[in-house]
Parts: structure tokens; sequence; C-alpha cells
């Protein structure tokens, strides 16, 4: 695959990605005391803003890795992975953009 396809492919995940994060941000608000929610709906709420802290948490990371691979796309050593050297797919990279392994070496 070319790199001009390989980063329209990051651009595409690096757009969703930050609606994600935008998403998650709005989620994540805190639950004013003021609302009249019982003592259950409150505890219900909370445990749903702790996934969504970690869903967000993990969608930033997500986001720095695809941006991280979009700034090493120019890189000759880009996409090649750091033990075997044998080409890492571009799904892989789009799936787990901070890993510098193939599935293999990654086990």
């Amino acid at each position: 695959m070319n790199k001009g396809k390989i980063r329209e492919l990051l651009n595409s995940e690096i757009v969703k990605t930050e609606e994600q994060v935008v998403r998650y941000k709005e989620l994540a608000q805190p639950i004013s005391p003021d609302n009249a929610i019982g003592r259950v709906s409150r505890m219900d709420a909370i445990n749903n803003k702790s996934i969504v802290d970690a869903a967000l948490r993990k969608a930033k990371e997500r986001l720095n890795g695809l941006k991280s691979s979009m700034d090493k796309l120019d890189s000759s050593d880009f996409g090649v992975c750091a033990k075997c050297k044998i080409i890492i797919p571009i799904e892989r990279i789009l799936l787990a953009p901070q890993s510098s392994f193939c599935v293999n070496c990654a086990r």
C-alpha cells in the first residue's frame, strides 16, 4: 500500500478517534449533587462515569499512537517490525498504532 493511502487511512482514524474523545469528555462530566436522583441511581452514574473515564483514557492513548504513526510515516522504518524486520500489515498499525512489532513478535 502506498504512503498516500496509508496517510489517508491514518487521517480518517485520527478524525474518528478525536470525535470519540469529544463524546467521552461530554459523558465524563461530573454528576452534580443538585440533581434529584436516588442513591442507587447516583451509584450507577458513578460506575458509568468510571467506565467512560477508562474509555476516554484508552481513546486518548489511541489518538496519540495514531498521531505518532502519522509523524513516522515518512521514515524508512515505518511499518517494519522492530524485531524481525517484516512489514507490519496496515490493519495492525490502525488497530494498535503504538506497536512497533508484528503480531508474531508481539506475543
